[in-house]
């Protein structure tokens, strides 16, 4: 066989692939970025897939240790390509002669974006069951250059996400977890490393399912994601002398999964992705990460319309809502040209206090919506005001006092044990059995359909654990992805059946933040954070997570709040969706009139936001960080946010070295009262922003005038 032969080469405009075929006809990706990159790094490879089953691992002999699992084995039986669309995709197909094990690895990439996609399916045409411990999504080697001093010079980075603590980047040096090995024998096979875990059906509880790799030095970057709405892991270590990812669903090892492959039948594994960027940092990997997201996600109208949503929880009803107490916000929130207005949570609650471990039904109660209407009162009057009507649900719960427990059959419910798995008062649905879904389906399509909601916040309180070994057999982790899966395949069949509906995503605000529920839901909650500061850098950092037209900020203003705290609330939310809340109604003229400057201000930027992409000219946010910015860019625009928390200097120079080399007129958007100055310096790149006032927070417009003036100061 010619080195051509051994070699398979793919890719567009935007990347190149190349995976190169050893000895034993054993596939190998050892190339991976820019088309015009270097050559390939055969002593940095990594397998396609790497798995691990019962009876099969790996072991020592002498000082070398030898793998003996299954992926280790694979051989090469053949590969295709295709064009679906803007879609690339290259799919090889390899085979274990031993246990009759067939993989098939799918690499897709949209058209010119440095982004690839991997999927892995199984198939078991031997004669015996295979008993799956693990399975990879994506692995990727030679991150780095082989050598000491790459490694060096390598970062990892990864975001820390807790309940009102959300999307809290990180970054360290690789060295720091992947130390330099010394002595006398050197195996080359260390499983050292720094590696996540996301548990359970809170996707990101703890981290995001995100990670990345930057070289501080040069900007290479890669940035990936697992898009799987349950539990996952990844890992980046040092693998013959270069860094190395691995991105992976459940394993056996972390979170208790096995999957019996009986003879004739196939598993996939969660899907995985992959942006880089050669020299323009996380910026640009992001970016490339955002354009792969757009490209990825289910078609919405709500993605290019982005209207302004009220709703009335967060800093305003905080789940006590009534007729009398909504009316009053409906109009506040009309006058302030909101366009969905959202009833959250409370009202199904007949007031007895024993709500949470009764819902299930979802009713409205009539000791909250008296009269002949009832609840239609409230949803009448949002849409004589011009706005679409929505509603809180917690679908996948059933408290354990509810009606809906004792009808539905204990197979309809998460269990282990053959008992119902009980979480703060409640039972969690399983959406496999046609029980639960029917049920839900029923809830959905008299809301959506008879009652005529526009809008349904789909929220998700509690965690349920390694999740349910309801069928003979079956590990919790096993029966927890045929849930998630299931999940996923219920959403799709509610936007088929109402494909104009609106779902937000929420998990006590951020906690079930993934990829696999944002490539079908078109909002994203982005935090529970009820501290307008403390909220600054979740809504700073959300664009790293979710293209800015889904990542929902809480805009929550006071009647105490000083005039700068509410521009500073408003602010929060303009490059992202407006969730419009707080007590509008009390608040006074001038303060109002800063409400409403934001809204319109944002209706005339939106539709430039769901075609830019993110970038931060003082890094990555971190929590305590006085001044914070976020940037988002089209092709001839930049719109950026700048915010000054308490306890720093009036003045900040932020680098957009996009714009480097050009004169650029910076136009302050909100608010128009703001003191704030600006200085541009096209040598560097770099602006100047000054904020008299600490909290403080303006919004800018940057472009490049047609006429260039000499003064390189405007603002």
């Amino acid at each position: 066989m010619t080195e051509e032969q051994h070699t398979i080469r793919w890719g567009h405009d935007a990347l190149r692939l190349q995976i190169t075929l050893d000895e034993n006809d054993s596939p190998l990706l050892t190339y991976l970025g820019p088309p015009a990159g270097g050559d390939a790094n055969p002593h940095a490879s990594l397998p396609l897939v790497e798995m691990t089953a019962a009876g099969h691992g790996r072991g020592w002999s002498g000082n070398r240790l030898v793998d003996t699992t299954i992926g280790g084995r694979l051989r090469h039986r053949g590969h295709h390509t295709a064009r679906e669309g803007d879609w690339h995709t290259l799919t090889v197909q390899l085979h274990d002669p031993e246990s009759g094990l067939v993989a098939d690895v799918t690499y897709r990439s949209p058209d010119g974006v440095p982004v690839v996609r991997g999927e892995v399916t199984l198939r078991n045409e031997g004669r015996e069951t295979v008993f799956l411990e693990s399975v990879s999504s994506l692995v990727v080697g030679g991150l780095t250059a082989a050598g000491p001093a790459a490694i060096d010079a390598a970062d990892l980075l990864w975001a820390d996400n807790d309940w009102l603590a959300e999307c809290r980047w990180q970054r360290r040096p690789m060295r720091l977890t992947s130390p330099v090995l010394s002595g006398r024998v050197h195996f080359g096979n260390g499983r050292g490393g720094f590696a996540l875990t996301g548990q359970g059906s809170w996707s990101s509880c703890g981290h995001l399912p995100m990670g990345g790799l930057t070289d501080r030095h040069s900007g290479l970057t890669w940035v990936w994601q697992i898009e799987h709405n349950g539990s996952w892991r990844w890992e980046c270590g040092e693998r013959h002398g270069a860094a190395y990812t691995a991105l992976s669903g459940p394993t056996d090892t972390h979170h208790g999964w096995r999957h019996a492959l009986a003879p004739g039948t196939a598993f996939s594994a969660v899907p995985a992705a992959v942006a880089f960027s050669a020299d323009g940092g996380p910026d640009a990997a992001f970016a490339a990460l955002t354009r792969y997201r757009r490209a990825l996600r289910r078609p919405h109208p709500d993605h290019r319309r982005l209207p302004v949503i009220f709703n009335d929880y967060m800093n305003c009803l905080m789940g006590d809502p009534t007729t009398d107490k909504l009316l009053p916000l409906v109009d506040a929130a009309a006058e302030a040209g909101a366009e969905y207005f959202v009833i959250d949570a409370g009202w199904y609650d007949d007031g007895d206090g024993g709500w949470w471990t009764t819902v299930g039904v979802w009713e409205p109660a009539a000791s909250r919506f008296p009269g002949e209407n009832g609840i239609h009162e409230v949803l009448d009057r949002i849409r004589a005001r011009g706005m679409v009507p929505g509603l809180w649900l917690e679908p996948e719960v059933v408290g354990v006092h509810s009606p809906v427990a004792g009808i539905l059959p204990d197979e309809a419910f998460f269990r282990r044990d053959g008992v119902r798995v009980v979480e703060g008062g409640r039972y969690h649905l399983d959406l496999r059995h046609p029980a639960a879904r029917a049920h839900l389906d029923r809830v959905v399509d008299r809301l959506a359909g008879t009652w005529g909601v526009g809008y349904l916040k789909l929220d998700h309180n509690i965690d349920p654990g390694s999740g349910t070994s309801s069928r003979p057999g079956e590990s919790p982790g096993a029966g927890l992805l045929g849930h998630n899966r299931a999940h996923l395949d219920w959403l799709d069949g509610i936007l088929d059946r109402h494909p104009h509906l609106v779902l937000e995503n929420c998990s006590s605000g951020g906690m079930r933040w993934d990829h696999a529920l944002l490539s079908r839901l078109q909002v994203q909650s982005t935090s529970d954070q009820q501290n307008l500061l403390l909220y600054a850098p979740i809504a700073a950092s959300a664009p790293t997570a979710v293209t800015p037209e889904q990542g929902a900020v809480w805009a929550y203003p006071q009647p105490e709040d000083s005039l700068d705290e509410v521009a500073f609330t408003m602010a929060n939310a303009l490059l992202g969706r407006i969730h419009l809340s707080g007590r509008l109604p009390e608040l006074r003229p001038e303060a109002r009139a800063l409400v409403h400057e934001a809204v319109t201000v944002y209706k005339a930027i939106r539709a430039d936001l769901a075609q830019a992409v993110p970038c931060w000219p003082l890094g990555l946010p971190a929590w305590d960080d006085p001044w914070l910015a976020l940037a988002l860019r089209t092709r001839d625009t930049t719109y950026l946010t700048a915010w000054r928390r308490p306890g720093t200097d009036s003045s900040a120079t932020l680098s957009l070295p996009h714009l480097r080399g050009s004169h650029v007129r910076a136009d302050l958007l909100y608010p128009s009262t703001s003191q704030a100055t600006t200085g541009w310096h096209p040598d560097t790149g770099h602006l100047t922003v000054t904020l008299p006032t600490a909290p403080s927070a303006v919004l800018l417009r940057l472009s490049r005038p047609k006429a260039s003036s000499p003064d390189e100061t405007s603002g």
